[in-house]
């Protein structure tokens, strides 16, 4: 909705948050914090209106976690993504479920860290040790993007560091100009061309 001041007129576009990623970043949920590297290399750089981020797994370096299943990942998260209760089912779907929402919550808490939100989240790249595990990252990607998705490459891959215990990895870009809105003054005088 355009603001006006005085003779400037300021176009501004109000983004609206995915509801679900909102409460989640608002709750204790954000706990698991910017995606950080686990050795030498940046977790995220900034190139002009781009925010490029490393690919990032489901550990939080700061506690030496490793992400294994429900248990590694906040009740409400847990919630959110359906755990039954039953050992049967959660053993199988608990570990890809948890890693998928870990990481891409450390992928928000990131961009929101840069200035933006997922909705500035153009692109993903996403790694599985097992392809038949992206039914599952898919329902949890739902919860970040509920609007239109980003473009998307999954590559299946035989090994990731630190452990076999990493089923996940995802390489996010996204696109948030450093530009502030553009000013237009209002009632330009109109002069006529300078006749030599």
């Amino acid at each position: 909705m355009p603001k006006t001041h005085a003779k400037t007129q300021v176009k501004t576009q109000a983004k609206k948050p995915n509801a679900t990623a909102q409460r989640l970043a608002e709750s204790s949920l954000a706990q698991p914090s910017l995606a950080k590297p686990l050795a030498r290399y940046a977790a995220w750089r900034r190139a002009g209106d781009y925010i490029f981020l490393s690919g990032v797994i489901a550990v939080e370096p700061s506690r030496a976690l490793i992400v294994r299943g429900y248990g590694d990942i906040p009740a409400e998260a847990r919630q959110l993504l359906g755990q039954t209760g039953e050992f049967s089912t959660d053993i199988k779907e608990g570990p890809m479920l948890a890693q998928s929402w870990f990481v891409l919550n450390a992928i928000q808490q990131t961009v929101q860290a840069a200035g933006g939100q997922m909705s500035d989240v153009f692109k993903l790249v996403q790694y599985f040790k097992n392809l038949d595990h992206f039914p599952l990252y898919s329902r949890v990607r739902k919860l970040f993007f509920d609007g239109e998705p980003p473009v998307s490459t999954v590559v299946e891959v035989s090994a990731m560091l630190p452990t076999a215990d990493i089923l996940i990895e995802v390489e996010a870009t996204a696109y948030l100009p450093l530009k502030l809105p553009l000013k237009l003054p209002l009632n330009l005088p109109l002069k006529p061309p300078i006749k030599k």
